[in-house]
């Protein structure tokens, strides 16, 4: 059985380069469609054809980045779903400090609605896992899950797009209190 082959240093360093590149030109006020190889590459102070090694073409760099950074949402929330309760409230402040650690790349990446959209589909499924996996009878009158999961993102948005300045912590908080997940 052949062990995996490791990734080249050089290889890593290049993407992430280019990656930096499409952020600093995204936030410089570059639009997805105006984006071109030599802009990028230019950018990252590396030529095209070292581009071309590792993408296709800006659409294959964009569609990566947005899967890397989704499925790094993915598995924050993939561990509060898996998180005991001891540990919830740790487990949301670190998703609370990873999206405001992200939170310019991400409304770069994707403009406000569609990161909104995600983050609501992220989020309910963890509602929902919460639910499914309680031992405590749930009243009948229990918030809807849509409900509690667009007041969560709600929350989440606003501290997100306001640059409020409170803490990952004093949210996670503040939405422990409120929701109990």
């Amino acid at each position: 059985m052949s062990m995996p082959k490791k990734e080249d240093p050089r290889t890593i360093r290049s993407r992430e380069m280019f990656k930096r590149a499409v952020f600093s030109l995204l936030g410089d006020g570059f639009t997805h469609s105006n984006l071109t190889v030599r802009k990028v590459a230019s950018k990252a102070e590396l030529n095209r054809t070292t581009f071309y090694l590792h993408f296709h073409d800006i659409q294959d760099l964009l569609t990566q980045i947005n899967e890397e950074i989704l499925q790094e949402l993915a598995d924050k929330i993939n561990d509060l779903i898996l998180a005991k309760d001891l540990s919830e409230k740790q487990q949301l402040i670190q998703l609370l400090d990873y999206l405001y650690a992200q939170r310019n790349y991400l409304f770069i990446l994707f403009n406000v609605n569609q990161f909104e959209e995600q983050l609501f589909i992220f989020m309910k499924q963890l509602i929902e896992t919460k639910r499914e996996n309680t031992s405590k009878q749930l009243p009948e009158n229990y918030v809807g899950i849509d409900i509690k999961t667009a007041s969560l993102v709600g929350i989440i948005m606003w501290w997100l797009k306001n640059n409020r300045h409170y803490s990952s912590d004093y949210i996670a908080d503040q939405i422990h209190v409120m929701y109990r997940m």
